[in-house]
């Protein structure tokens, strides 16, 4: 009982920092945008590279694992294919652009609307008919999502259709990768899943938007921004909050996942000066309470 509980302490911890790891990039990558005229495909191919490179290094070092147990796998291969794709890729190249059309704080509430696609994929996938709390969490979700986006008056819109449609987006690409990531990572690590998720994802994006051209008026603190991206944003955030998953289930992993749209909107605020209404503030409010409601 007391190893259980220092596993399940140990989950909660990873997906804890995992989250906010998450936030804080977020914030860094509105700050990227906010200084430099730069295409988010062209970030998230640049990120998904360096950080798929740098874990694929530490995996092929510790000689714990190899690549040759997957290549060998079909199915193994099509799961970190649909990983990647559908999950990882996804959520990193439209929450980019969610950021790039509103900010960070307001891209990762949209994001957290992923505790509900969760939800309803384990109804789905079970058979089972949404309980009461759910259909409220779906209710909830709708006015949170109505509010951010008019302003609580009927027919106005005051977040753009494109920052609308990538946070919705990005809350997809999450549920995805917390859904498809439970067997992969189970199976073989968060490390070596996130690297080769990360490799397969740049290398589509890589040559459809050619991220071998190098936007220009780059800096260092460009660099420096970047570099937060790749290696707190990224690395670190994905492998702890993946393996969080692999322990804790991706319903309770949502549910402490409330603490990166609360790190990235109070960062976005006081550091970004970025303003939020109140009707901005109530809409938040009813999407982040969907993640207390929605739980195992």
């Amino acid at each position: 009982m007391d190893e259980q509980r220092k596993i399940e302490r140990s989950s909660i911890l990873y997906c804890v920092i995992g989250a906010m790891s998450w936030g804080f990039s977020g914030a860094c990558s509105e700050a990227f945008f906010k200084y430099y005229t730069v295409n988010p495909s062209w970030v998230t191919a640049i990120r998904m590279l360096l950080a798929g490179i740098i874990l694929m290094l530490w995996v092929v070092l510790k000689k714990d694992f190899h690549v040759m147990d997957i290549i060998k796998d079909a199915r193994g291969i099509l799961e970190i294919l649909a990983f990647s794709l559908a999950g990882l890729t996804l959520c990193q190249f439209a929450y980019l652009n969610a950021i790039r059309w509103t900010n960070s704080g307001t891209a990762t509430v949209l994001q957290n609307l992923s505790v509900v696609f969760v939800a309803l994929f384990v109804c789905i996938s079970t058979k089972s008919l949404p309980q009461k709390r759910i259909i409220i969490c779906i209710l909830l979700a709708l006015i949170g999502v109505w509010l951010i986006s008019t302003g609580g008056k009927p027919g106005n819109m005051e977040l753009t259709s494109k920052g609308l449609f990538w946070g919705l987006a990005a809350g997809f690409g999450a549920a995805s990768y917390s859904i498809l990531s439970n067997k992969p990572v189970a199976r073989w690590g968060s490390i070596p899943v996130t690297g080769m998720g990360m490799l397969i994802g740049e290398l589509v994006l890589c040559f459809t938007i050619q991220a071998w051209n190098v936007p220009t008026g780059l800096d260092l603190r460009a660099i420096i921004l970047l570099g937060i991206i790749v290696f707190i944003g990224t690395i670190g955030a994905f492998t702890l909050f993946l393996q969080g998953i692999s322990m804790v289930g991706p319903v309770k992993a949502s549910l402490l996942a409330c603490l990166e749209p609360l790190t990235a909107a109070t960062l976005s605020a006081f550091w970004l000066h970025s303003s939020f209404s109140v009707t901005d503030i109530i809409g938040f409010a009813c999407i982040l309470i969907t993640v207390f409601l929605v739980r195992d």
